[in-house]
């Protein structure tokens, strides 16, 4: 007979333990520790192992040298969506373990079935444990992509099925929606515990590397936005991506938090539309907004949200407070660091903003933490305040400092092509920015300066 144990583990951070404990040592969390049993067999075998015919790759188990090994590039698969083949560094490495997260209701499965159906040339498997065929079928009728699909569908939530499944159909891509539905028959435990997405995983994997097969798997994130089960989870996978955005916009980011063959600074930004997620090439144009007349408060930043340089519009509105206590509220924006800006404003040149209502919006729903944003959230600000309207063709970027000065940013040619490329006609850069920069190559006039004193009496005289 099988040797049976049970164990006591931490349903918010993986952590094991022969007892139950209070409080997990490792994150910090009360009553969080359940019983799950656990069976250890030798005799067992993983199903997918039976599967003989799924793949022709066999993995050398010796060891060898370094300079001996030869070295090729992996002729990765190629989507129609150029936003996921950024993500991915390039597009769908074989024999890859890709983890994506996102909050419920966000598209995550809108977008892995998305791809699933986008690629005809590639035989591709949904295994769904939380949809039944006829509403994948509905997705896909809306998605208006399933006519000329190679895309099987698989409503299935054990892993021992799922083997037998793929050993039929000999599919080039898998896709696993999600991964907390999984039960193998090697763990006892339910469906969606820790042991048992940690063992569903294992088994993807191991199955992943020794068939060069590429596989996605959707995975659930708690209250705190952290990805559901254990960490070790994105430590086994070779990449992670994180579906980000707010469910009352339209726009949606996939960002790469890991990635084994890519950059992990990436991203791709999607709008969600009734027919599916429409991936946006340019997203400056859509963040800037179309304004027959300028507006006071108003200004334009050059900023990095990861490896992609991108123009957003900052909306500043300052008002005398009604109350006592002036009101601070920001949205997309650091509360904190808006607060210091203020306080920079305030002490070093005298605007007198401790009385008055201060409310800042970074357009389009984006959540920004590039501190190069600081010298157009401070421009915005004075031109609300002194109610003076900045030229839409301005644009900026710089961090500012506790007394007043603009730092320099990093990547500043990347800021500069990406407004020279939308038609600015000027830009105000930090002037410790411009050692080794040549301006003459660019067809966009670049200013440098050194204190906020510079900038106020170029725009506000």
């Amino acid at each position: 007979m099988a040797k049976t144990k049970s164990a006591y583990f931490c349903q918010n951070c993986g952590y094991e333990s022969p007892k139950w404990m209070g409080q997990c040592p490792s994150c910090k969390q009360w009553n969080s520790f359940v019983e799950e049993v656990v069976e250890k067999s030798s005799s067992k075998v993983p199903e997918w192992r039976s599967t003989t015919t799924v793949g022709n790759t066999k993995r050398a188990n010796k060891a060898a040298i370094i300079h001996e090994i030869v070295y090729q590039d992996e002729s990765r698969i190629l989507t129609p969506d150029q936003e996921f083949n950024r993500v991915l560094g390039g597009g769908i490495v074989p024999g890859s373990l890709v983890l994506i997260g996102g909050e419920p209701g966000i598209g995550k499965s809108t977008l892995m079935l998305q791809l699933a159906l986008s690629i005809p040339q590639v035989k591709t498997l949904y295994i769904s444990g939380e949809e039944s065929e006829q509403q994948i079928k509905m997705r896909a009728e809306r998605l208006s992509q399933s006519s000329k699909a190679n895309c099987y569908i698989l409503t299935e939530t054990s892993t021992q099925n799922i083997f037998k499944q793929i050993e039929t159909v000999q599919p080039n891509v898998i896709v696993i929606d999600s991964i907390q539905t999984l039960h193998s028959s090697q763990i006892e435990s339910a469906p969606g515990s820790v042991s048992q997405v940690r063992e569903c995983t294992a088994e993807l994997l191991r199955f992943a590397k020794e068939t060069s097969t590429p596989v996605f798997i959707v995975g659930h994130i708690t209250k705190d936005g952290s990805i559901a089960g254990p960490k070790v989870l994105e430590h086994m996978v070779d990449t992670v991506l994180q579906f980000e955005g707010d469910r009352h916009h339209v726009y949606r980011i996939l960002r790469a938090v890991k990635n084994r063959f890519g950059s992990a600074s990436e991203l791709g930004i999607y709008e969600m539309q009734g027919s599916g997620l429409r991936e946006v090439s340019n997203p400056s144009e859509i963040m800037i907004s179309q304004r027959d007349e300028p507006v006071s408060g108003v200004s334009i930043a050059a900023m990095l949200e990861g490896m992609r340089p991108m123009m957003i519009e900052v909306q500043a509105l300052v008002s005398n407070s009604a109350f006592g206590i002036a009101q601070r509220s920001s949205t997309g924006y650091d509360t904190k660091r808006l607060n210091m800006l203020l306080a920079v404003l305030e002490k070093r040149f005298g605007f007198r903003l401790s009385a008055q209502d201060v409310f800042l919006n970074i357009a389009g729903g984006l959540r920004v933490e590039d501190p190069a944003i600081d010298l157009a959230v401070v421009v915005a600000i004075i031109s609300s305040q002194q109610d003076i309207a900045i030229r839409s063709n301005l644009t900026f970027a710089g961090e500012v400092g506790l007394s007043g000065e603009i730092r320099a940013v990093n990547r500043i040619e990347q800021r500069i092509q990406e407004a020279e490329k939308l038609g600015f006609d000027g830009i105000f850069i930090s002037k410790f920015n411009t050692k080794g920069l040549d301006a003459k190559k660019y067809n966009i006039a670049i200013r440098p300066v050194a204190k906020l004193e510079d900038i106020f009496s170029a725009l506000f005289g």
